[in-house]
């Protein structure tokens, strides 16, 4: 693999004001005067370097010793100023995030999130509808508890019909997009970090939320996008198998950094979780309309389940490091809020451009022969957990019961939990 850099070095030179605006839009603590300071420095001494190194060539024969030996020196003392400098010069520019598209909602946080459409019909219940904790317990679907005793906080067993719910959930989400010509994965769970630099996603203040296993020198991933998108590093696309799409499951590993003391309670937010995640690799043109294509696929999803959601222009300052673009869809949980019911979050999808694509070189060949780094894009398939909240909640009865979406019945024998 290539030294990793993220954004295009050219456009750090060239147009440093689009960088430091982009820094601003999300947030992120980086020195680019330093970046670029060092950046010039480098180059001077690669240029400086090249240079004696010719001249060495050239005056090796001719030359007296005592003007060879101050020619080596000199070389020498040049290469220890560039291997301090590189390194500090990478570190640096692994800290610069994805510049914000243009269309991306400016804010600082949340409250900057723009609600693109609200989608499906929110039931109106006859009775105060229960969370889905309330629910779990009465019929013994989540155990946390136990959980807790075997793996500590943050943790939760899966058990009777919510298990084969998530069973049923995967088979789903696979069935509908096998007919879009999606390749099937199951990706590793374990990454070099080398490799999760790459795809971004191991910064330093990054690293905190990471398991990280030193004996192996392996991190736990975040999210099967996270394996599935190194797949093809170092590779090169021929133009004609472009868009190449996979839908993966995965289980993934978060420490919930900065989340102490929100949904401590039952298994919205996890330590660790089962996901399927949507990945496409694109021609640069086409990732826009890719990202759009993504959220079709989540939305039809949903939809088919018959769960009310609404979908969210992430704003800059609470997009991902990675991203140029990102949605968030929200479900209707109508047991939340004491059974007043809230909109939270169980997708994403986002567009990170070249961004990735550099950090693992990965390229297309043009028709003309020429090469380019190619669009690459994630996309929460099922988030499945909170999935089954969002089924046990929206399709609950007064007695207790909870009925199961028409889609998932063929895929689990029973239509009622009762």
């Amino acid at each position: 693999m290539l030294s990793i850099v993220m954004l295009d070095i050219k456009l750090i030179r060239e147009n440093p004001e689009i960088v430091k605006d982009a820094i601003l839009k999300k947030g992120v603590k980086v020195d680019l005067d330093k970046i670029i300071l060092l950046d010039k420095q480098k180059r001077e001494l690669l240029t400086e370097v090249e240079q004696l190194r010719a001249r060495q060539k050239k005056e090796g024969t001719a030359s007296a010793r005592q003007a060879m030996q101050e020619l080596k020196s000199e070389i020498k003392n040049k290469e220890e100023a560039l291997s301090k400098i590189e390194p500090e010069l990478e570190m640096l520019l692994l800290e610069l995030p994805n510049i914000p598209n243009a269309d991306v909602p400016e804010g600082k946080d949340e409250t900057g999130n723009v609600v693109v459409r609200e989608a499906g019909s929110k039931r109106e219940f006859s009775f105060k509808p229960l969370s889905y904790i309330e629910l779990a317990q009465k019929h013994e679907l989540i155990d946390t508890e136990r959980a807790g005793k075997v793996s500590g906080s943050r943790f939760g067993y899966l058990l009777r019909e919510a298990a084969l719910i998530e069973m049923a959930l995967v088979r789903y989400a696979y069935d509908i997009l096998l007919k879009e010509e999606f390749i099937p994965v199951i990706p590793p769970v374990m990454i070099k970090p080398d490799v999760y630099r790459g795809m971004g996603r191991l910064t330093r203040a990054q690293e905190e939320e990471r398991y990280y296993l030193p004996a192996d020198d392996l991190y736990l991933t975040g999210s099967s996008e996270h394996t599935i998108g190194p797949f093809h590093a170092d590779e090169i696309f021929n133009i004609k198998d472009l868009p190449k799409r996979y839908v993966g499951f995965s289980s993934c590993f978060r420490r919930e950094a900065g989340s102490y003391g929100k949904d401590t309670k039952g298994i919205l937010r996890v330590h660790q979780f089962d996901k399927v995640e949507m990945f496409s690799f694109v021609l640069p043109e086409n990732s826009s309309a890719e990202l759009e294509n993504l959220v079709s696929f989540q939305e039809k999803l949903y939809s088919g389940l018959k769960i009310p959601y609404r979908v969210v222009s992430i704003c800059a300052g609470d997009m991902g490091f990675t991203d140029a673009k990102q949605y968030d869809i929200e479900a209707w949980l109508p047991g939340q809020d004491d059974g007043l019911g809230q909109y939270r979050e169980t997708h994403s999808a986002s567009n990170t451009t070249d961004f990735q694509a550099r950090g693992e070189n990965i390229k297309y060949r043009a028709i003309n022969g020429k090469t380019d780094y190619v669009h690459m894009l994630n996309a929460t398939t099922l988030a499945l957990g909170r999935t089954i909240i969002a089924i046990l909640e929206n399709y609950q009865n007064k007695d207790g019961s909870v009925d199961m979406p028409e889609a998932l019945v063929p895929y689990l024998g029973f239509d009622t939990i009762k």
